[in-house]
This record gives structure tokens, sequence and C-alpha cells, in this order.
């Protein structure tokens, strides 16, 4: 025997209903399906704006810095595939044997396995710094959470960690694609493992466990010069001319103390604006040594595969594969340019003449319009004079002729000179100067007469 109640259930959800004749029963799944759906679009939304909004190089939780959003991954994947066809065409034209690359990334992998089994046998420290558990890291990074990140690239992930001790770090999580990892692992540690600089970046310990190569460093908490370059900083810089050449000064002497203060040197080759954190009082830190190639006294360079940042590799060493001191001379050269213009190294939003930057700045200088080249957002425009002195050392550095560079400890003397103040009181004419003057005034008068 039915239920009469549930007979009248059924009829009330099979009636018909005015919206297109449909039942209600259909009526009501529709309606849930897209209410669900409106529920995950939204979701989706506030992810993607989430990801779209974290700060790069600084914890946001500062606020304090000018917003420089990440790339979407399709962005991110267009920009792998330029950057991919930009550098088969460099590697084609430089000729390097990719293979010898190869065979080097497999030796210095198997150095750095000995290397790190010898250093951290059994002890808790090493002469490259201290050695920290994975355990640690983990709790000083709260899991690697994403909210702590403040850096990303190909090169790995960078954390901001809390210590047990209440220190801050940053925490490098290197990748390992191909071994990558260790390579740049070993790279970083003998270049910068025992530096000690105030403008370079300072390396507190590491962390080797099984695959994982984890770098520690201290903690820079006022951002990347990039940031504060080309972010939304608001109608004017904070970035003022001293402050730009404060910058500047700090940069060159850090790559000048890698050049010429270390044996073997060390040739960064990946000097751009991002690389370069900044302290609450401007001070600038070098940082990101995964590139670097030390360089022994009997070498004048070294061949290898071309790598860098698009917009600041030299000409010579894109088309050669030989790298020597002069390409980071270059690469800082480039990076004085966009100091002094806020412009980017490379601009496909400008025109077609302006998008290399490098390219638009000769232009410039050319016409001779040294006034429209410093970064319009400046405040107050630097004296002419001190200008036409970094316009003649930017030319300078970047040279088409490598020989023609001068030495990273040339360049900090350079723009040492331009901290004084010139004299701009008029020189007093001296007594013999006076009297040749009258004397060439009355021959003219007698002349005349």
């Amino acid at each position: 025997m039915e239920d009469p109640g549930s007979s009248d259930a059924g009829g009330f959800f099979t009636q018909k209903t005015p919206i297109l004749g449909q039942k209600l029963f259909i009526i009501i799944i529709a309606t849930v399906v897209v209410v669900v759906a409106a529920f995950a679009l939204i979701l989706l939304f506030l992810r993607s704006r989430s990801s779209r909004r974290r700060l790069i190089g600084v914890n946001q939780s500062s606020g304090l810095l000018p917003l420089v959003f990440t790339k979407t991954g399709d962005e991110r994947e267009a920009d792998q595939t330029q950057r991919k066809s930009e550098m088969k065409k460099v590697f084609v034209i430089g000729g390097v044997d990719a293979e010898s690359e190869s065979k080097e990334s497999s030796t210095m992998q198997s150095e750095s396995s000995s290397a790190m089994s010898a250093s951290t046998d059994g002890l808790g420290s090493s002469r490259w710094g201290r050695w920290f558990s994975m355990r640690e890291l983990q709790i000083a990074t709260n899991q690697f959470s994403t909210q702590n990140v403040i850096g990303e690239g190909g090169y790995g992930i960078v954390y901001r960690g809390v210590l047990q001790d209440g220190s801050v770090v940053a925490v490098k999580n290197l990748l390992n694609n191909k071994g990558q990892a260790e390579k740049e692992f070993k790279v970083e540690v003998e270049a910068i493992g025992k530096v000690k600089h105030k403008n370079l970046v300072s390396l507190l310990g590491y962390c080797a466990e099984g695959t994982q190569r984890l770098l520690v460093y201290e903690y820079i908490d006022n951002g990347n010069l990039e940031q504060w370059l080309h972010g939304n900083v608001g109608p004017v810089s904070p970035l003022t001319w001293d402050i730009r050449m404060k910058i500047a000064i700090g940069t060159a002497r850090g790559l000048a103390y890698l050049h010429e203060g270390l044996e073997p040197k060390v040739v960064h080759r990946d000097v751009k604006s991002s690389n370069i954190l900044l302290d609450r009082k401007w001070n600038p830190k070098v940082s990101d040594f995964g590139l670097a190639k030390l360089l022994g006294p009997e070498k004048s360079y070294v061949t290898t595969r071309v790598m860098g940042t698009f917009g600041y590799v030299s000409p010579d060493y894109a088309s050669t594969g030989m790298l020597n001191e002069g390409n980071d001379v270059y690469s800082f050269g480039v990076l004085l340019m966009e100091i002094i213009t806020g412009r980017s190294p490379v601009d496909y939003s400008k025109p077609p003449g302006e998008m290399n930057l490098v390219d638009w700045f000769k232009g410039m200088v050319a016409s001779r319009r040294d006034k429209e080249i410093t970064d319009p957002l400046m405040d107050v425009p630097p004296p002419p004079r001190a200008i036409k002195r970094i316009l003649i050392l930017c030319l300078r550095c970047i040279d088409l002729n490598a020989n023609k560079r001068p030495k990273m400890g040339q360049i900090v003397h350079m723009l040492e000179a331009d901290e004084f103040p010139f004299r701009v009181e008029p020189r007093p004419i001296r007594d013999t100067e006076t009297l040749q003057a009258r004397v060439s005034i009355s021959n003219r008068d007698q002349l005349a007469n």
C-alpha cells in the first residue's frame, strides 16, 4: 500500500513550472549546479588574485614595498618559450658546445657530492657556515608555507624563516632539475661561503639531506631594486638621485670585491636589479650566485654555455661564450642605466625604437637629450654635471670592445668622485691674468684710434 505523503511529495516535485515549462525538480537541480559552479569560479578567482599579489623578494606583511606582480602560469610559459628561442639564437651564434657544459655539470656534481660528504661528516658546522637540519628549516618556514614565499625563479623558491633563537633568515630551496640543485649549491657555497662584505648577501649555512639542497642567507627586509624602480611607488619615487648613487656605488663595491678582492676571482654572471637587495637605509647587497663562475689566476676567461638574463648579457659573451669580469661590467652598465632612467632593459610595451634600453640610451645621448634621460618619477632632477659624468660612465661600461671597459675598481672611484660637490663659485683672476687682460684692451684701443 502506497504512502499518501510520498505520493504528494513526488507529485509536487514533478509539477511543471512557468520557467520554460520545466518540472520543479529539474529547476532545483539546475539552480544547484549554477550555484556550485559560481562558487568554484569565485574561489578560483580569489586564489589567482592572491598568487598574483605575492611580493617578490620581501615579506608581504610589511606592507611598505611597491607591488610587483608575479606572472600567471600562461605568461610565465610564454616568457620561457621566448627566452628559449632568444637563447637558442645566442647559442647558435656563439657556437658553444653544450655537450662540454653537460660534462662540466656532471663533474661539478660528483665533486660537490664528495665535498659535502667531507664537510658534513658528523659535524654540526663546517668552514662554509652552520649546518641546518631539514626539520629545523621546516619549522622556521612553517613547513615551507606559501605565505612565507619571498621570491621564486628558475633556481628555486626563497622563503622567509624564523629560527628558534628568533633570528630571521632567507631560505633558498633549490629545485633539483636534472642535478641543477647540486650544481648551484656547490657554486654558491664556493663563491660566497667564506665571503664577508657589507655589499654582498651573507651565506649563514646550508642543508643537505638526500637530494634536498637548501641555502640559508641573512634576511634583507626592504625588497629588491627592481621593485623600487618598476613597482607601484606612486607619483614620486622614494629613490632620490643621492639614494640611487648610493645603491650604484655599493653594488659596484660588492662586484669589485668579487673581481679583485678574492682568489680565485668570482664572475657573478647575473647582475640585474632583482638581484640587488636593499635594507632600510638603502644599502645594497648583491645576491643570487647560482650562475657565478670562479676564475683562477692563470685564466683570463672561461668558455661556458651562455647564461644570464636577457637585456643584461654582453654581446661579446653572447656571441663567443667567453666569460670574464668584463661581462659583469657590461651588465653593471645596463643596471646603471636602469637606475638613472627608471626603464627596464627590455620593455616590449615601448615603441619599436625604445624597447631596448641600451639602444634608446645611446640614441638619447647622441642627440644631446640629457635632461630627458633621467627617471621622471624623481622629484628633484640631478645636477647637469653629475648626470653627464654618469652618462659617460654608462657608455664606457657597455663599450662593444670588452678590453676598453673599465674595471669594477675603477668604476667605484669614478662613482665616488661624484659624491663630492663641484665648485660652482667663479675662479678668482690672478694678478698676471689681470695684467694681460688690461694690456690686451689697451692695444685694441690704440688700433681703433
